[in-house]
């Protein structure tokens, strides 16, 4: 496409605008540290839980990405899907409210920083390491699903090259988002989201004001340039949507970027409400793209600069929205437009920055070194931002698809976490031995069910599956089939086990994981008084006192707010202040 001086100033504008958020916010963070008693952590990572109802409502939003709009309108437009596949809006609002319901309040009630922090206090930190792989992966896996639309908008701009776009604007996201922690996420969240409601919202008129399609009302059952927009389900495919819309709606309920807008809100109330509102925002920002993708399919190419033949036909369905707003609106409306879906996916390039960098600081880094000082942390916490950039954008190159590592991230959440944060929220006879079974049962069964992406064949074949171009397709629900085994799994050799060792039946000396000793004391205490306990021994040891583990601190912080009025408060209390 031709150079667009004006399209370049106004990135360079924006992107100098989040970067200045992003100072703004170190500066603005460095004062909130020296006086938050969460430290560091919660400074970066939660904005030391000051996040209100309007900033929170906009910060969840930010599934509204880039890959939300391009990948919108692009299925809706593609003649071989069409609307039918393209419910991602609806898909991201039920897994809000679903969580709004159910998980939010669990979560936001106990203090937690990020959605392993359950799994620390009742598994360990050992255990909980091996856990948090899945999710750290699958929020890496995100960062080229935000980028990619974001070097496709830079390149629509300029003649520079996609994959230097990609890593110009990668630069940029990880700069501030070093700089300034969920601080700068949040408040850059507020100006993007803002941008991409008023700008998609004033492309739609211009492109439906148009003399270039046929009506949209025609075109969405008759077949007039292409198959009709709102697409077709085939019998054969019921499943395989049913499976997808399983795993892109409820599988969002085991990422950490839903759970650190949430625990960042300043009560549960607030958390609930970001999420039920959040919920009606994603379907409104939903429809312009989804406008815009049935008119790319009721146009007449001919009639437009851009000719035939299609953009599908010549392998360009994944730039319909810019191609549509390039050619069928004047050249300021194309620049607003392209700014939005700009803003859209930086908005949600940070949020996967850090959603990935606090499940790795906290969760996986202490498997490393379980002391870790207050200047030490902060470090860790900038290069992880820098390498989880950096590893997430290099995965571009293995698919420039937007959607592809959108749904391999989601999928895999679905099948492997989401039944253990089932668990250990909600069945509390749930132990370490079936939260292991169940991990390895599912992560298996995933793994031999096959993945085009990584060339992976399907060795386990339900009924139904076909060889379709030499690619093995799966037409069973098989991504839930291995969630619910995933999740019996947990159940079953949960109560096994826990009936062996209670009974005698096997040794205690054979109780790896302690399954005796936590049923005989609450899991929630004994892991409150562990940390107490070793943050007492901390403070003992002379030299070593000004070194902190980050896990004690937290759980001892923890443990300190949910008691109230018992000597073992008062115990907390006088810990606390030795240590500060």
């Amino acid at each position: 496409m031709a150079l667009h001086i004006s399209g370049l100033i106004t990135m360079a504008i924006f992107y100098l605008l989040v970067l200045g958020i992003g100072i703004w916010a170190f500066l603005k963070a460095k004062k909130m540290e020296k006086n938050s008693a969460g430290g560091q952590v919660e400074v970066s990572f939660l904005v030391n839980r000051r996040v209100t109802l309007a900033v929170g409502v906009l910060a969840v939003s930010t599934w509204v990405g880039g890959a939300f709009v391009i990948g919108v309108a692009e299925t809706v437009y593609d003649p071989t899907k069409g609307l039918i596949w393209a419910l991602i809006p609806l898909q991201i609002s039920v897994s809000f409210i679903i969580g709004g319901l159910f998980f939010a309040k669990p979560m936001r009630d106990k203090n937690y920083i990020t959605m392993m922090d359950p799994f620390q206090r009742k598994y360990g930190t050992t255990l909980t390491g091996l856990l948090a792989i899945i999710p750290f992966i699958s929020e890496v896996m995100w960062v080229p699903v935000t980028l990619i639309s974001l070097g496709v908008t830079l390149s629509v701009f300029s003649d520079l090259p996609l994959s230097l776009c990609i890593w110009i604007s990668a630069a940029v996201g990880i700069v501030y988002t070093v700089l300034g922690g969920l601080y700068s996420v949040a408040f850059t969240d507020v100006i993007q989201l803002s941008l991409v409601f008023c700008s998609l919202w004033l492309c739609a008129p211009f492109v439906l004001a148009s003399d270039v399609y046929t009506d949209l009302r025609q075109t969405a059952f008759n077949h007039t340039f292409q198959a009709p927009w709102l697409g077709r389900l085939e019998p054969d495919d019921v499943w395989i949507w049913i499976d997808n819309f399983l795993a892109m709606s409820v599988g969002n309920l085991a990422f950490q970027d839903f759970y650190q807008r949430t625990l960042s809100s300043s009560s549960t109330a607030t958390a609930r409400m970001i999420c039920f509102i959040a919920a009606g925002v994603v379907i409104v920002l939903g429809i312009p793209p989804v406008l815009i993708g049935a008119v790319a399919a009721s146009t007449d190419w001919n009639l437009t600069s851009y000719g035939s033949p299609s953009p599908y036909e010549r392998g360009e369905a994944a730039m319909a929205l810019p191609i549509i707003l390039l050619h069928l609106t004047p050249t300021a409306v194309f620049v607003v437009g392209m700014g939005a879906i700009a803003g859209a996916a930086m908005s949600s390039t940070d949020s996967c920055l850090l959603a990935a960098t606090s499940i790795f600081t906290t969760n996986i880094y202490t498997l490393v070194r379980h002391q870790v000082s207050e200047k030490e942390l902060q470090w860790v916490i900038r290069l992880s931002i820098v390498v989880v950039g950096t590893v997430g954008t290099s995965l571009t190159y293995l698919d420039s698809r937007t959607l592809a590592f959108w749904i391999l991230s989601s999928d895999l959440t679905y099948t492997v976490m989401l039944p253990q944060l089932i668990c250990i929220l909600f069945v509390g006879s749930s132990n370490a031995y079936g939260a292991v079974a169940g991990y390895v049962v599912a992560f298996v069964m995933r793994v031999l069910c096959g993945e085009p992406v990584f060339n992976l064949p399907a060795i386990l074949r339900f009924p139904g599956c076909s060889l379709e171009d030499g690619v093995y397709v799966q037409r069973w629900p098989f991504k839930t089939t291995c969630m619910l085994s995933s999740l019996v799994t947990i159940l079953v050799f949960s109560y096994a086990t826990s009936l062996l060792f209670n009974k005698g039946i096997l040794p205690e000396r054979w109780d790896l994981f302690r399954v005796k000793t936590q049923e005989e004391t609450a899991p929630a205490d004994g892991a409150r008084l562990e940390n107490h306990l070793k943050l007492s021994s901390l403070y003992s040891n002379g030299p070593h006192s000004h070194q902190i583990s980050i896990q004690s601190t937290t759980g001892l912080n923890l443990y300190h707010k949910e008691l109230s009025g018992s000597e073992d408060k008062r115990q907390s209390d006088l810990v606390l202040a030795k240590c500060t």
